[in-house]
């Protein structure tokens, strides 16, 4: 953490300002990156220190802003989907079916069962990587490095598979309107059907290792409350609402795409704590995997094609009209509302970001706790910082 270096420096900037006119005696005007490593990226959390205790804090955002929204507004249909892989590096999968879905459902076009099932697919092993790259990345925020080698071990293969049908291992845009950039090969499917069993026989391993350790444990249970009503305040999403005992998952509560066939269950948690959400996002490993299992089961020969035939062109010009499509993400709701004037490039591009929500309880839940527990309730929110800040 960086104290800023004098008291000129201080002047010019408006937070600090607003933080220095509330300040109370004896207490510490403290930056929390946006250089430091726990933020995961350029955020900035402005605290007030009482000791080691957290008075007040407040996210900073703009940072890393790339206007994402109005990028949207000058390129093509099909030619702003490369965005979606940038906003959220952890799951972008599931931005890009987002956008295609809106669109899709912009256009009417119905996408081929084969191109449904390969998107749950890959959308599902791109949501245990980004688990895992959370998993690894937290752990080692709060002292401990052995567990992040193992996440990235088993985070490569994955990213094997992956790369396979969308020439990538991290920005992903295979999605296209319609279907698929690509099909996945027979070796693809060996590789995930070789790759679920050797996950499955690694959960137990961390578990003993992490999730039992009395280390971890001590570190974030009963840390970071961010209860019902705080989610209901916030508009928080995903593991951190279902961490609060709410088993709202947009696969389930609003399902789309192929979703509604599939048996699964949606990890809750009642404790409303940094333990709470660490739980939920470990037991929604083995659920993405039952997923995975059941949609290969249900897979049609490559016949049945990954896109639609005369799929839309990048510079495709849908009807006038709004439509609006959410997805789940690694880190919650996913929402992408788009407008056309009918045209080949967007009137209008909204995202819904998570984490954005997610954030903003932070400051709430932070209040009152150490500030080495706000790491710990920082890192279990799962942030990614160019989703939050697109």
């Amino acid at each position: 953490m960086s104290a800023y270096q004098n008291s000129e420096q201080m002047k010019g900037d408006f937070y600090t300002q607003k933080f220095e006119a509330g300040k109370r005696d004896g207490t510490l005007i403290l930056n929390m990156g946006p250089q430091h490593p726990s933020t995961h990226g350029v955020l900035r959390i402005v605290v007030e220190l009482d000791g080691e205790y957290v008075v007040r804090a407040e996210p900073v955002l703009g940072y890393l802003h790339r206007m994402h929204e109005k990028m949207g507004e000058t390129q093509t249909w099909g030619g702003f989907i490369p965005n979606m892989g940038r906003v959220d590096y952890g799951h972008p999968m599931a931005w890009n079916w987002a956008y295609c879905g809106a669109v899709e459902k912009l256009m009417g076009i119905e996408v081929p069962e084969r191109a449904e099932l390969l998107r749950v697919i890959m959308t599902e092993l791109n949501r245990l990587t980004s688990h895992l790259l959370w998993w690894g990345a937290y752990i080692l925020d709060l002292g401990a490095f052995t567990p992040i080698m193992y996440a990235f071990d088993d985070r490569e293969m994955l990213l094997d598979i992956l790369q396979r049908p969308t020439a990538s291992r991290l920005t992903y845009s295979n999605f296209r309107v319609g279907g698929l950039q690509m099909d996945v090969d027979d070796k693809c499917i060996e590789m995930i059907k070789a790759f679920i069993p050797h996950f499955r026989k690694r959960l137990p391993m961390y578990k003993d290792l992490v999730t039992d350790n009395l280390i971890l444990r001590r570190r974030i249970e009963d840390i970071g409350i961010i209860d019902q009503d705080m989610c209901r305040r916030y508009g928080c999403t995903g593991p951190v609402l279902r961490g609060a005992g709410v088993a709202y998952d947009v696969r389930r509560a609003e399902p789309y795409s192929v979703y509604d066939r599939f048996d699964f269950e949606i990890p809750t948690q009642t404790s409303a704590c940094s333990a709470g959400r660490y739980l939920v996002r470990v037991a929604e490993m083995e659920q993405s995997m039952r997923i995975i299992e059941q949609a290969i089961e249900m897979l049609p020969s490559a016949q049945g094609g990954y896109i639609v035939d005369k799929a839309p062109k990048p510079a495709m010009k849908p009807p006038v009209g709004e439509a609006y499509f959410c997805v789940e993400g690694g880190r919650g709701k996913v929402g992408v509302y788009v407008v056309s004037d009918g045209s080949k490039t967007p009137y209008r591009v909204k995202l819904r970001a998570p984490g954005f929500s997610n954030l903003s309880a932070f400051a709430e839940a932070a209040t009152g706790t150490l500030i080495a527990d706000a790491v710990a309730i920082l890192g279990s929110l799962d942030l990614i910082i160019p989703e939050i800040d697109r």
